[in-house]
């Protein structure tokens, strides 16, 4: 898990590596190149000859068409409590017919873990979908587009905080329950007290006891049953 000194400050980048965007969308990194070629995305080059992309294009693009690829390097689809495996497109789609979708996104491996048991043990017919970065967290969204959503607050490439503001400009961002989970304590979350408003928060040291009665509120019985 991140320290709790992660830089308060850190704000989205203004743009991104090819290879970055490839991974983003699931695409090979010729594939980015040519969407720039096509002028699909906006794009320039540096004084070295590296190009840059734009991130208000690729979120306008993810926007309009979700990431082309079934799954994004980072990230894991698994019905609760299984080992992380690849899913399919149309795999996912039988199952977001049939179970509620919960994405989270969270840089340690043991809370990973620990959300799956909880879900597992308190929720066995919905489906966990894991985001290991903000970057990759942001594009997993759009593409399932989670009935709850679960954040940590201290995350690599964009906070948190960012990515849920960042969500919120988005009108599909309404129908997901959203929910936060950090280590910091209430003073140390002050910092990002423009995103928190409203939101149920939980503490890490109370999530097992906390976790399930807040899931509880977004994902009706009868909902979770395969």
């Amino acid at each position: 898990m991140q320290s709790d000194k992660y830089p308060t400050g850190l704000q989205v980048p203004d743009h991104y590596t090819t290879l970055e965007v490839a991974k983003m969308l699931g695409m090979a990194v010729r594939s980015v190149q040519l969407m720039v070629d096509r002028n699909e995305l906006e794009a320039w080059k540096t004084p070295g000859g590296h190009r840059r992309i734009s991130r208000t294009s690729v979120e306008r693009w993810i926007s309009a068409h979700g990431p082309a690829g079934a799954d994004t390097p980072g990230t894991s689809s698994t019905g609760a409590g299984t080992a992380p495996a690849s899913r399919p497109p149309a795999a996912a789609a039988k199952t977001s017919a049939r179970a509620q979708q919960i994405l989270l996104i969270e840089d340690s491996i043991h809370f990973q873990n620990l959300v799956g048991l909880i879900v597992q043990q308190h929720f066995p017919g919905a489906a966990l979908h894991v985001a290991n970065d903000g970057i990759t967290g942001l594009a997993m969204y759009g593409q399932i587009q989670p009935d709850v959503l679960i954040v940590d607050i201290l995350l690599p490439g964009i906070d948190g905080a960012t990515l849920i503001t960042t969500l919120r400009s988005h009108a599909q961002f309404a129908r997901s329950h959203l929910i936060v989970v950090t280590s910091l304590d209430e003073q140390q979350r002050e910092p990002y007290a423009f995103a928190l408003q409203g939101v149920k928060v939980i503490h890490k040291p109370r999530l097992v006891a906390e976790l399930p009665a807040a899931l509880a509120t977004c994902i009706p019985p009868a909902r979770v049953l395969a």
